[in-house]
């Protein structure tokens, strides 16, 4: 077996025993997570676990999210094929790939320049053209792309971020984990014409979101 079809045969594996049989169930985000290499965004020095059920690390004190949270996110979201996404934790690129097939446009907003444009180029050499990279604060949004129709944050936020549900069109999705540093809850927060609506879903754990409306340090 080539390593080509090793991989795809692991991404087959993933996608039914971590994503299909914990209930994930839109065909449509399950192709995606199939599609996307997640060994090509994983460091190589982990690319033995590159298709495990875990979180794994990246430079900086960041992560590449879990498989079934990223599947999770993405299917909360509900995007649809005209969305434009903003994504908030770029950190590999991974997440923004899969976004990238479920909707015509994401922009992934980083904080640390280094992971910021490693991202990029993988994203580029991989393809996902659809994909816009910014440098800066997330936890501020990026205003000249607004509005969204979804947002997807991959770090833990001490409440919803004025900014991100201000960014949001009337009736878009903010996915975002929210609690303390050690536990939160996967949120859904709907902005209506004049508030916004949260549903609580899973209990996650997320790197924190750093900058002006997450964490401090």
């Amino acid at each position: 077996m080539t390593d080509e079809a090793r991989q795809i045969a692991a991404r087959s594996r993933m996608v039914s025993e971590q994503l299909r049989a914990r209930g994930l169930h839109d065909e449509r985000v399950l192709a995606a997570m199939h599609d996307v290499p997640r060994d090509a965004f994983v460091p190589t020095t982990h690319g033995a676990l590159a298709y495990d059920d875990s979180a794994l690390p990246l430079p900086h004190g960041q992560t590449i999210s879990q498989p079934y949270m990223v599947a999770r996110a993405a299917e909360l979201a509900q995007l649809q094929p005209t969305d434009r996404v903003l994504e908030v934790g770029l950190g590999s690129g991974y997440q923004a790939a899969v976004l990238s097939r479920l909707c015509a446009h994401v922009i992934g907003v980083e904080l640390v320049p280094e992971l910021a444009h490693g991202a990029e180029h993988k994203l580029r050499a991989l393809g996902y053209d659809n994909v816009q990279v910014q440098v800066g604060d997330g936890s501020l949004g990026f205003a000249p792309g607004a509005p969204y129709d979804a947002i997807v944050v991959a770090a833990a936020s001490p409440q919803a971020p004025a900014a991100l549900v201000e960014q949001l069109r009337v009736g878009g999705r903010l996915v975002i984990p929210i609690g303390d540093r050690q536990l939160q809850t996967l949120c859904v927060v709907t902005r209506t014409q004049d508030a916004m609506h949260i549903e609580e879903h899973d209990r996650c754990v997320y790197v924190p979101l750093l900058g002006a409306a997450g964490f401090s340090h």
